[in-house]
């Protein structure tokens, strides 16, 4: 009785590694994309974590750490290191409210301005080749599916 379980363990776990191996491969690759250093047109090297991190603050102006690290579903301590690079690197700058000396807004910096705009257009060029790519492989509808299917993977993690 233990070998037919056993045999039948090995045989289901064979068969689902099998279909999630392509999320894990997908997932290291797509790490080390994310984790790497891009120049987006404006000559500034920045990780695609530091970059959407700047985008999100020219598109919400006067945001605060606490705000980002909800909507990247990160900690406030990762976030604030994100941050400090960006303001190192003059694309942030902080600005506290005159009501509350804790709460510190964020801005883009005129550079950092440039560099969101210059990353929306490097986005937008590359996600529509992209798609293209996928477009000789894959249907519209199958496409659709993938970020229907990988949006909810996302709120199961």
């Amino acid at each position: 009785m233990r070998n037919e379980e056993d045999a039948f363990i090995n045989a289901t776990y064979r068969h689902l590694n099998n279909r999630h191996n392509n999320i894990y491969q997908f997932v290291i690759k797509y790490s080390d994309y994310i984790n790497a250093a891009h120049d987006y047109g404006t000559g500034h090297i920045l990780s695609m974590t530091e970059v959407h991190t700047l985008t999100y603050i020219e598109d919400n102006p006067g945001t605060t750490v606490t705000e980002l690290a909800q909507h990247w579903s990160k900690t406030k301590s990762a976030l604030s290191q994100t941050v400090s690079k960006l303001v190192d690197k003059g694309l942030v700058y902080r600005h506290k409210t005159e009501t509350n000396a804790k709460t510190v807004l964020l801005y883009v910096t005129e550079e950092g301005l440039k560099l969101s705009k210059a990353h929306k257009l490097y986005d937008t060029i590359t996600i529509s080749k992209t798609l293209e790519d996928l477009s000789k492989y894959c249907t519209a509808e199958e496409i659709d599916a993938f970020y229907k299917v990988i949006g909810i993977f996302a709120k199961l993690l």
